[in-house]
């Protein structure tokens, strides 16, 4: 099979590595213990070109690809996972999403900024009575004499607390749109900032919208057509965040090897032990499982948008093994693994996000099975 990553790729690679290993590395725990926001290293990845990595240069981008995207996220979830989300739910879920659907117009204005990090972004869809039935929210949009009036509120945002452009998606009549807001219009207004089990560190809160007017030129993509632009959305971000998880699940793996290869027990090392010996080489086989599914999901993502079953069968059977793989890594280090000063304890509560998020594991295997028993009665065969 081809090699995803070209010499691009890998020089991209050694870069995100060394700005994480500089600017995130030192602070991760604090993150963590004080639910802290870097928001100065956030904005400057923005200078260094990581957060518009998909978008074209003349507005302000890198101009690479879906894969740099997610060498980025893989690294960053490696250091820190919640910062990782926080990139993904701006670079993917937002700017990314907002270029592929808007108009010319709306790039201009709001893209570059973005790009910069001058304004953080965030993807305003769940609501406080719709998670997995997405479509079922009751923030409305209505028309006005040049635009529509926002109705509603969101909750579970990531970036909420800190964002300035919202990539807001709202029922109009039966169909749904989707609209930019900027936290400074007459009408926005920010509410609770949760404090969470994990991925502290990567703001999440509530966002409420009374009698926010909104021109016509703010919608993105076309009027009632903002179902077709949430479902390819998910498809790119179940893939794309799939990566922190695989991160995670390295650095998992990498202290568990090195912690078993230094502690004795017994008179000898533990990675010695039979029962140790286990627990690393099924953690080992599901971490290089986890990445040939991203990694095939991302080379479907690239090739047909919208394939949605390598994109949940991906960051499903990832986001599961992370979480195994951080249970079984604070199991090796016993009751050391229970304290907050080792890492390891932190890792099991951030995977833990990984099957919740981007739809839960339970839409994920319906997402899997509807599709595969699609594929069989329509030829014969699963999909390889």
């Amino acid at each position: 099979m081809q090699s995803l990553y070209s010499d691009t790729h890998i020089e991209l690679r050694d870069s995100i590595k060394e700005y994480a290993k500089r600017n995130l590395s030192p602070i991760a725990a604090k993150i963590d213990s004080d639910d802290y926001f870097p928001e100065n290293v956030f904005r400057n990845m923005g200078k260094q070109g990581f957060l518009g990595v998909t978008i074209p240069e003349e507005y302000g981008g890198s101009g690479l690809d879906y894969t740099s995207q997610a060498i980025i996220e893989e690294e960053l979830g490696y250091i820190s996972a919640p910062f990782a989300l926080s990139y993904g739910a701006h670079s993917n879920l937002c700017l990314d999403n907002l270029f592929r659907n808007g108009s010319k117009s709306q790039k201009e204005e709001f893209v570059p900024k973005l790009c910069s990090g001058e304004w953080i972004g965030s993807l305003a869809m769940t609501e406080p009575s719709s998670g997995s039935d997405a479509l079922a929210m009751k923030t409305a949009a209505l028309p006005d004499k040049d635009g529509f009036t926002i109705n509603g509120s969101k909750t579970l945002i990531t970036n909420a607390p800190y964002a300035e452009f919202f990539f807001v998606y709202s029922r109009t009549g039966e169909a749904h749109t989707s609209f930019a807001v900027l936290s400074s219009d007459k009408g926005f207004s920010r509410g609770t900032k949760f404090s969470k089990m994990g991925m502290r560190g990567s703001p999440t809160g509530e966002v409420f919208f009374d009698n926010l007017h909104v021109p016509k030129g703010r919608i993105i993509g076309a009027e009632n057509h903002g179902k077709e632009i949430l479902m390819n959305g998910l498809n790119s971000e179940r893939v794309i965040l799939s990566f922190i998880f695989l991160g995670l699940a390295r650095r998992a793996l990498e202290l568990s090897v090195r912690y078993a290869g230094e502690r004795e027990q017994g008179g000898q090392l533990i990675d010695s032990y039979e029962l140790i010996q286990e627990k690393l080489a099924y953690m080992y086989s599901r971490y290089r499982a986890s990445r040939f599914l991203c990694e095939d999901a991302l080379r479907k993502l690239i090739d047909s948008p919208r394939d949605g079953l390598s994109a949940a069968t991906g960051i499903l059977y990832t986001a599961e093994s992370a979480e195994y793989i951080a249970r079984e890594a604070l199991q090796i280090h016993g009751g050391y693994g229970y304290i907050k000063d080792f890492e390891v304890e932190r890792l099991l509560r951030d995977a833990i996000l990984g099957q919740i998020g981007a739809g839960t594991t339970e839409i994920r295997k319906h997402i899997v099975a509807r599709e595969l028993s699609k594929s069989f009665q329509s030829n014969g065969n699963i999909p390889e």
